[in-house]
């Protein structure tokens, strides 16, 4: 097997160095995975966004490869050689939908718009100051803080762009709370996390419920301050993040720390309520089958540290399991946590380190036990990954 992952990988660098002599090619670099990953699965590979440092302009995109188990670095230079900027400053998520990749460049104002299975870009689509990307029925909604990229007390409530998914053009446009984050389709309904990020100290607590069909913001939920993240289990409930103001006592809030939140269903009630209060940091999450994983650096702005936590958290019971997934002590090789997400079919679990924020991070994969498997190099500030299906 190993002799047919390298002539994989000769294969490659010939089709990489044959295109044409008057056009900049930037090869992407590989690592080998030291253990075959070639799993019995619909899943073919993952794609992973690099962030990059804000005003560097050194956003990347790498794959992992399960059919060939190799990792590479920087491809979307490499898949488009005529975009002069490649992907540009800041990406903040990455989503697949109807063979098409969407990656959101925050600090570029725009939604990159790929082949999923190529990596060739299809479109730009211009958006200010866009944030994340959800889908239903033919449309993309992506959130947007919709000012320039600056703390500001005044700063305008933000929006939710429509695109048709099919023409790639934007098709309308709401309103709702201030600097909206992530978002989740749940139903006719999606959700919005709004954050009022920009308006420090003063920041939003709500979540913004948008019916889809007439595509308006119906009500707003008060849940917890400066909003982030928020997943849907399959019970049908909200998972949803707050940052808090990083221990400000100094607040008008007073000190306010990180916290997870369970919204649902209420008997007497319209829509999604607040029901539970995990109380343990959340900095980001990803569900598989009945376990919430979670990874947290809860910021102290009085210290100026960082208390890292890696927990487990039964979304039946809503009971914290365990506060440490990672079991055999390479936590410690961590600096910064940055990203996670776990495979829908083996349940691996991916969690990447930003370390510094300016150097080359990387990608640990973990078995369902907590033991690491492998970890390899990434680019700068590794944060967002999606799976792509056969």
């Amino acid at each position: 097997m190993k002799n047919i992952r390298l002539h994989i990988i000769l294969l490659l660098g010939i089709l990489l160095f044959s295109c044409r002599e008057d056009e900049h090619i930037v090869v992407s670099e590989f690592q080998v995975i030291p253990e075959e990953i070639n799993y019995d699965s619909e899943v073919m590979g993952m794609y992973l966004v690099n962030e990059g440092n804000m005003g560097s302009n050194k956003c990347t995109m790498d794959y992992l490869d399960f059919t060939t188990s190799v990792y590479l670095r920087n491809i979307y230079a490499e898949r488009n050689p005529a975009v002069v900027k490649e992907l540009g400053d800041v990406g903040n998520d990455i989503q697949v939908y109807e063979d098409k990749l969407y990656i959101v460049v925050n600090c570029s104002h725009k939604v990159e718009v790929l082949d999923a299975y190529t990596g060739v870009r299809i479109k730009q689509i211009d958006i200010p100051n866009c944030r994340y990307v959800r889908f239903y029925r033919g449309y993309a909604y992506v959130s947007s803080f919709v000012s320039g990229v600056l703390i500001d007390p005044n700063a305008p409530l933000g929006a939710v762009y429509k695109i048709n998914t099919n023409t790639l053009e934007i098709v309308n446009k709401i309103t709702v709370g201030y600097q909206p984050e992530e978002m989740e389709v749940l139903g006719e309904y999606l959700y919005v996390a709004n954050s009022g990020g920009y308006r420090v100290p003063y920041y939003d607590n709500t979540v913004s419920v948008v019916e889809l069909e007439g595509f308006k913001q119906v009500r707003k939920v008060n849940v917890g301050l400066n909003l982030h993240r928020i997943r849907a289990d399959k019970y049908g409930k909200l998972w949803v993040s707050s940052r808090g103001n990083y221990n400000d006592i100094y607040s008008p809030y007073g000190s306010v720390p990180s916290n997870l939140y369970v919204l649902e269903k209420k008997v007497g009630y319209n829509d999604m309520v607040v029901t539970d209060t995990i109380n343990i940091p959340c900095s980001n999450m990803a569900i598989h089958g009945d376990s919430l994983y979670l990874y947290s650096h809860d910021y102290d702005n009085l210290t100026g540290e960082s208390a890292l936590t890696y927990a487990i958290v039964n979304i039946q019971t809503k009971e914290v399991v365990s506060k440490n997934f990672i079991t055999d002590g390479t936590e410690k090789e961590i600096k910064m946590p940055y990203g996670i997400n776990v495979h829908p079919e083996i349940g691996d679990i991916y969690v990447t380190d930003a370390k510094n924020y300016v150097s080359t991070g990387t990608l640990s994969c973990y078995n369902k036990e907590g033991k690491r498997k492998w970890r390899v190099s990434t680019g700068d500030i590794p944060a967002h990954m999606v799976f792509l299906y056969k």
